[in-house]
Formats: C-alpha cells, structure tokens, sequence
C-alpha cells in the first residue's frame, strides 16, 4: 500500500501549482503575454457557446473520419475510431501498431488527444464563471478558451513529459520499424514511430489511446517503474489541479479543497479494494512484472477514475471483485478526479444535486458558491446524470438480446456480462478501456459504442452549459446564516454518498448479475 500513500503525497503537492497556473492561463483579463498568445475575443451566450463547441466536434469527427477512411479501415471502425478520439475516449478495436500509419497516429490521433482535452478545460471554465458572473448571460468564448487550454496547458506540459519519456527510453521517430537482430541471430522488424509525443498528451489529457494494441503493458510506452509513476501522476495532475483552480476562480479555497477531499476518499476507498482483491487472488496473467500485483491494481483504479483508459495490465485478467472496481469508478461518472475538465463539471453537478437534496430536507432554497439553485438547473442536473445509465444499461441490453451482440462474447456466464457491461460503461464514460475478451470490431459494437461515445459526451457538455448560462444570468447571493455551508466535514461526508447512492441504486442490478455472482460462483 506504500505506493498508493506516496502517489498521494506527491499528486497532493503538484496539484497546488498545477491549479494555480491553470487559473492564471484560463482566467479573464489575463497579463499582456497571454494576450499576445491568444489574443482577446468576445464572449458568447451558453447557446453561441454550444453551437461553436458541437460544429468544433462535427468538423474533427468527419476530418478524421476522412483520413481513417483513406487508410483503408471499414467505414464502422472509421466512424468508431474517430467519434472516439474526437471525445476524449480513446476506444481501440484495432492494433495501432499494425493498423495506423505513423503519420496518422501524429496528425490525426495525437491533435485530437489535444484538442478533447482542451474542450473539456473549457467547458469546465465557462461553468466556473456561471457561479462568478453576476447577472452577465455569457460564459466565455469557446474559441478563446480552446486555445487558451491547448497553447498555455497542455502543450507546455506535454513537451516536458514527451522530453522525459525519451529520457527513459520511449522511442520518438518518424521511423516505421526498427531492423534489430536477436541473440539468436534473428533479424525482425520492431514497429516504433512518434510514441513519446503521443504519450505524454495521451496521459496528461486522460485520453488513454495507446500507440501500440498493449498500451502502458508495452515496454515502448512504459519501460520502468519511473515512468509508470510519472504517467499516472499526469493522469490525475489536471483533474486534481482544477480543484485549486475552481477555489481560486471562486475566491474561497475551502470549496475546492471540499471537492479534493471527496474525491480522494472515494479514490483510497476503491484502490485500496482493488490491491486487495488482487493480492487475495494472486492472479499474475495479464500483468507485467516490472510493474507488480500492486502497481497494476493502482494503475487500473487510476485510469478508471478519470476518463483516460490507458492500462498496464489487462482488466479482463483480474479478479472477479479485482475487475468490478474499475468498472464501478467509470459507472460513478468518471467524477473521482475524472478526465481533463470533465471530472470536475461532473463532481459539481453532484455538487448541486447534494445541495438541493440538503434543501428539501431542512426546508431551505439551495445555494451553491452564491447561486441559487432553481428547477432549470435540476433538470440539466437529472438530464446529465442519468444520459450515461441509460446508454450504458440500454446498449448492455440491446447486445444481450441480439445476435449480433452476442457473437462478440468469447466467454459466456457472468463474465461475458461484465464484458459487455464493461464495454458500454466505458464508452458511455468516454474513458476506453476494455474487457479484452470482447470482440469488438463489428459493425454492432463498432457503430453502437460510438453512439455512446458521442452522446456520453455531448449529453453531459450542453446541460452544463445550459447550467453555466442560467447561474451566471442570476445575481449573487450573500452568505447569511441561513445559508447551506457548502464545506467541511458535514458536506464532505453528504457529497460521497450523493455520489456513491447514485452509482449504486443505479448499477447493483447489472453488478449482481456479473462480477459478484462470477465471485460468488469461484467461491463455491
């Protein structure tokens, strides 16, 4: 357990400057040298800012569709392939190695790890300004943020990473295959090609797509236990810099500190179940050695937690209650940390879901960081919530009742539930990783998870911008005696089991019927 306490430690103090420069970087009326950067634009309506954001995801998901297309993948992997780079996925039915020609894993795969980032930083910035705007409509300018996100964020950090990735041995060439020949005097060709550039956004913007089909198990994109620690400390660094970001934006630290807090509980919580579970078992197939039993259970609640999807061990491989965690931590929203911006525009909806539950309680009308909190907003709230039970438990359902679904299924019980489950679960959430054992590049799987993917997604985004635009058309409200305290104990405490009850009034069903009656069934 001492390399989840010492992931803490160092992740609890990156997260402090991380915040502080994302705020700097994001924020209005920023110093002349950002200004020279990016310029200053107007600032639009939630619905201008919709608009702009859904034709931005229309134009990337044709463009790469086009360029997939020309390659000479089928037109449902094509569509598959780029829906899921395009929304922050990552999803793979397809060996990179095998089937993306470098130049494609450079200028198609790896600008759009970029790009879905950036769009979730916006995002969860024109939220932000919805608490601290006071009777202004507009939430910002998409554009504006967009580049902001990419220019000042994530391409600073993601050169230092690619930089130090090479450090340690992570191929960066232009190069398809490497001619080597073995102790035995064998000559073979090893594919390589721009793999630390890929990696860094690919970790940084919790998008999770690896350049070769074993992602972080490949010793090309993870070589050593240093480069392990370093990728999934990127993973978390965003997500948990946001909430100093957000205290900050806000001007109250106890808010941002509050949402840290939460999601650290619920995290401990499930990687210390997952070590566990895995220690128990002590099942060595489908993970690496370098890495060990620890490392791959911590790893796999860290990827599963944000919306990123990489692995350095196969999930499929773990134990029954091993593999029902990950698959948990996605079926809660991805909101534990969670993917760039979208974690955190996610943990505030419970946040304002929380607050409204406490005001019918004691009577009071919900405030949350000054706003009042009205029926719009709990209709956006409801809509986002419960779009990704229904794309996950709906699609689930459809590949159980057709024929074309089940003839994916390379194991059957249980566990070719959990497969399925899996699958759709981590589509809806947009984080990409997979179950192994599910053959998913078919026209069934490939065209419905997309559908999941982009509704994932795009179904959660408008209702916060929707949420973003009515808080920030409100007045202020003063803080009063009667106001709700929206932090310390109490509410860190009624914020986790928001979270929790949600996930598991919604899941237990599907979970019953899959990894525990698998468990269950090994016991006996």
């Amino acid at each position: 357990m001492s390399s989840l306490w010492i992931y803490l430690l160092i992740l609890t103090i990156l997260a402090i400057p991380m915040g502080l420069w994302i705020s700097r970087a994001m924020r209005e009326g920023d110093s002349r040298w950002a200004t020279l950067l990016v310029g200053r634009w107007t600032d639009m309506t939630w619905k201008e800012y919709a608009i702009a954001l859904l034709a931005f995801h229309a134009v990337e998901i044709l463009g790469l569709f086009g360029i997939l297309m020309s390659i000479g993948l089928s037109w449902h992997l094509s569509i598959n392939a780029a829906v899921s780079f395009v929304t922050n996925t990552n999803w793979q039915s397809y060996a990179g190695e095998a089937s993306i020609p470098n130049w494609v894993q450079a200028v198609g795969l790896t600008v759009q790890n970029f790009s879905s980032a950036a769009v979730g930083l916006a995002v969860a910035f024109a939220l932000f300004r919805g608490f601290t705007r006071n009777s202004q409509p507009r939430i910002g300018n998409f554009w504006h943020d967009l580049l902001r996100a990419t220019v000042l964020i994530l391409l600073p950090v993601s050169i230092l990473a690619a930089l130090f990735f090479v450090s340690q041995g992570v191929p960066q060439s232009f190069h398809a295959v490497l001619q080597a020949t073995g102790l035995e005097g064998i000559k073979q060709a090893i594919p390589i090609g721009p793999v630390a550039s890929q990696e860094a956004i690919k970790m940084l913007g919790t998008n999770g797509g690896g350049f070769f089909n074993a992602n972080s198990a490949h010793p090309f994109e993870n070589p050593t236990p240093l480069t392990n620690l370093i990728q999934i400390l990127l993973i978390f660094l965003i997500p948990a810099g946001l909430c100093v970001a957000l205290g900050k934006h806000v001007k109250d630290w106890k808010q941002g500190a509050t949402l840290f807090i939460t999601m650290t509980l619920i995290f401990v919580g499930a990687a210390m179940l997952t070590i566990h579970f895995e220690q128990v078992a002590a099942i060595w197939e489908g993970k690496e050695a370098r890495f060990g039993m620890t490392d791959s259970a911590l790893f796999a609640t860290i990827t599963t937690s944000a919306s990123c999807g990489a692995v350095n061990a196969m999930h499929d491989s773990f134990s029954a209650l091993g593999g029902m965690i990950p698959l948990v931590m996605m079926q809660l929203g991805e909101v534990i940390f969670g993917g760039v911006g979208s974690g955190m525009y996610g943990m505030l909806l419970f946040a304002i879901l929380a607050v409204f539950m406490a005001g019918l309680m004691v009577g009071r009308t919900p405030e949350y960081l000054g706003k009042k909190i009205g029926p719009f907003e709990m209709k956006m709230v409801a809509i986002a919530i419960l779009v990704t039970p229904l794309l996950i438990l709906g699609g689930t359902a459809i590949a159980l009742m057709t024929e074309a679904g089940r003839a994916g299924l390379l194991n059957h019980g249980p566990h070719g539930l959990s497969e399925i489950l899996y699958a759709f679960s981590s589509a809806a959430n947009n984080n990409g990783s997979a179950f192994a054992g599910l053959s998913a590049n078919t026209p069934f799987y490939n065209v419905g998870l997309a559908v999941c993917m982009f509704f994932g997604r795009l179904g959660i985004i408008v209702p916060v911008l929707a949420i973003a635009g009515s808080l920030a058309s409100r007045k202020h409200t003063p803080v009063s005696v009667g106001t709700l305290s929206t932090h310390g104990p109490l509410f860190i405490v009624f914020l986790t089991f928001t979270v929790l009850i949600v996930g598991a009034l919604t899941y237990l069903p599907a979970l019953a019927l899959s990894p525990i009656i698998e468990h269950l069934a090994f016991v006996h």
